[in-house]
């Protein structure tokens, strides 16, 4: 496939100001607003890339866009040409999109679902490393990209289909889910998919959300690095809305907060990672979690 990993996601806000308090203050990314951004785009740094996360004022709060990053302009035109032959329309960056994403070259598409994408290739890095305020000792990033989005997809046989037969993506792991004990409601799909060895860059769920996201998850290096931005989450009073757990897909030790922009995050550690997908059984799970994860204190009053 074309796509490599997830490289960046774009974020509306209503309140700039909250997301550098999260951002910084609970994740410990590194705000690098001074050098790439203005009075209306912030931009938080993870690792080398010159940034992984963009915040652009707006009027309502929730996800902007995914950039999915390519390996150079073979890789973007293969998407292109993907995107092409399933009639999906599609615009090419014009200079000032390039300039403003800090790329060579890039395309905007939207999923059957809705949700806004970016492909790219090349970033602008001057390979300096993540200068943390919060002293975290890395985010596990590289070839796996920034960690892992699940999207809304309402129209789930399109959108799956479209992510898996037109972009590639290949199915990891599969579950059906019920959010009340009624035997009567509805089952909603979830299905994650993988561009790289993380088991997971992408999950589709059966729901529509109005943050235009369910969650994204970061990877740091080791479970204490965990624990200590949970500790920063209470000091920060920023709502809990799913306690630590490990789950049994991707294997990751995690809770999850709510972002301001309405969306989870889910901050975790120890991820599971595929080296030969073509020896994988994909599998569907009828639990979330080993332990922990329990999500019903994000709907606590």
């Amino acid at each position: 496939m074309s796509i490599k990993s997830l490289g960046y996601i774009g974020v509306n806000a209503t309140t700039l100001s909250q997301w550098k308090g999260f951002a910084c203050d609970v994740m410990g990314l590194e705000d690098v607003s001074s050098t790439l951004g203005d009075d209306k785009t912030h931009y938080y740094k993870m690792d080398d890339h010159p940034y992984r996360v963009f915040v652009q004022a707006a009027e309502a709060d929730g996800l902007a866009v995914c950039g999915w990053e390519t390996n150079n302009q073979n890789g973007l035109d293969g998407v292109a040409a993907a995107l092409s032959s399933a009639g999906v329309s599609f615009t090419w960056g014009d200079d000032a999109a390039i300039a403003k994403r800090r790329v060579q070259n890039l395309l905007s598409f939207t999923d059957p679902a809705g949700n806004h994408h970016e492909a790219y290739w090349g970033v602008v890095s001057d390979f300096k490393g993540l200068n943390s305020p919060q002293g975290v000792s890395g985010f596990v990033t590289g070839d796996q990209g920034l960690g892992h989005i699940v999207l809304p997809a309402p129209n789930f046989d399109e959108t799956s289909q479209f992510f898996i037969d037109v972009l590639g993506f290949g199915l990891s792991d599969l579950m059906k889910l019920r959010f009340t004990p009624d035997p009567d409601e509805p089952v909603k799909r979830l299905w994650f998919m993988h561009c790289n060895r993380r088991h997971h860059s992408l999950g589709l769920l059966e729901l529509p959300h109005p943050a235009g996201c369910i969650h994204v998850m970061t990877e740091v290096n080791n479970v204490d690095e965990v624990g200590l931005c949970n500790d920063r989450r209470i000091a920060a009073d920023v709502k809990l809305t799913g306690t630590l757990g490990r789950h049994a897909n991707d294997h990751m030790v995690s809770f999850y907060m709510q972002s301001p922009a309405g969306f989870d995050v889910e901050y975790g550690a120890e991820g599971r990672t595929i080296d030969e997908w073509d020896a994988y059984e994909v599998f569907e799970s009828t639990v979330v979690s080993f332990w922990g994860h329990d999500f019903s204190v994000g709907h606590a009053d």
